[in-house]
């Protein structure tokens, strides 16, 4: 069960506890390739691995139960330290079937997962939390979220009608017997062993979060930019340092990345992996000034997912060829 810390002061160091290593799998992403190759952390599906299905247009009557790839993101954690091993699951991708699909094609049990945690509440991040209700039934794991989830929100796009995104349930999340946990401040799972940052403090003064969105507050649509929902996950591996995990990055990568060792009281950053949000024109012009931050901080790993973009993906390339890692629906990193 998580354990809250209410009391918390962003100068106090958080005693998060090392862990010996975690894995991170990738359910659902925005990309899937049989023909990527394996690179550092990263173990790669191939054509041929996973099971097959009937096919009445192929000769033998089989093709392979390809993995699938949606504009999401989701991905299973799985944290071991002292010979045990917890699951959790970040996030859920946008489609009620996609994750759970995945997890069978990737033999990965999904009654096997003890907790879930929601980056922020934007549809593309909470719909599959539908399949894995029916594919395990009655929970009973604790899903813990900001306050801000819940929020009723669009997307002003210019030159079109605004776009409503769709609301996560209250309700069904409590009737299919979750734990919904709301809090804005950090929290630990298993033993001080994760920690998740809650609301991130936003320093940067160049990160601008979501300027398109609004929410309906005190009886109408209002500018609500900030996405203040939106949190991240921490892991410290021994003699490595901290495995930050993002969904959109909502809060600015950057942001995430020095809030996460503030908290743990200056640990060096790892690996950065998840949903940077630098597509788009609103964001690509801060692509240099971000990957100029983001040398400073000397990661090991840059495993960019998502909303990232092309075009900053491509700059990632470029600028860090070491350590930048593209990421794919079936990868596996142990890290």
């Amino acid at each position: 069960m998580p354990a809250v810390l209410h009391d918390f002061e962003p100068e106090v160091e958080i005693p998060l506890e090392p862990v010996d290593s975690v894995v991170v799998t990738a359910l659902m992403d925005n990309v899937t390739d049989v023909f990527m190759p394996d690179q550092g952390p990263a173990r790669r599906t191939a054509p041929g691995d996973g099971p097959m299905r009937t096919s009445a247009v192929m000769t033998g009557g089989e093709v392979p139960d390809a993995l699938i790839a949606e504009h999401g993101f989701s991905v299973l954690v799985t944290v071991s330290k002292g010979g045990r091993e917890h699951r959790i699951l970040f996030d859920a991708g946008t489609s009620p079937d996609g994750v759970t699909e995945n997890m069978r094609r990737l033999d990965v049990d999904p009654g096997s997962i003890e907790a879930i945690v929601c980056s922020h509440g934007h549809f593309d991040h909470t719909t599959g939390i539908d399949g894995l209700i029916r594919a395990v039934g009655r929970v009973n794991m604790p899903v813990l979220i900001h306050p801000d989830f819940w929020r009723r929100r669009r997307v002003v796009l210019p030159g079109r009608e605004p776009f409503e995104l769709p609301t996560t349930s209250r309700g069904a999340l409590a009737g299919a017997g979750f734990e919904v946990i709301e809090e804005r401040q950090p929290s630990f799972l298993f033993d001080q062993s994760v920690l998740i940052t809650g609301e991130v403090a936003r320093t940067t003064g160049y990160e601008p979060g979501f300027p398109l969105q609004q929410a309906w507050l005190d009886g109408g649509w209002q500018p609500d930019p900030l996405v203040l929902d939106d949190q991240a996950l921490i892991v410290n591996v021994a003699g490595k340092g901290l495995v930050v995990i993002t969904g959109c990055g909502h809060a600015g990568v950057v942001n995430i990345a020095r809030y996460a060792s503030r908290l743990t009281g200056g640990q060096p950053l790892y690996a950065l992996l998840g949903g940077f949000h630098l597509n788009g024109p609103l964001f690509e012009p801060l692509i240099p000034r971000v990957l100029d931050d983001l040398a400073a901080m000397n990661l090991g790993a840059l495993i960019p997912a998502h909303c990232t973009g092309w075009r900053a993906q491509h700059a990632m390339s470029a600028r860090f060829p070491g350590t930048y890692i593209p990421n794919t629906v079936g990868t596996r990193f142990h890290l």
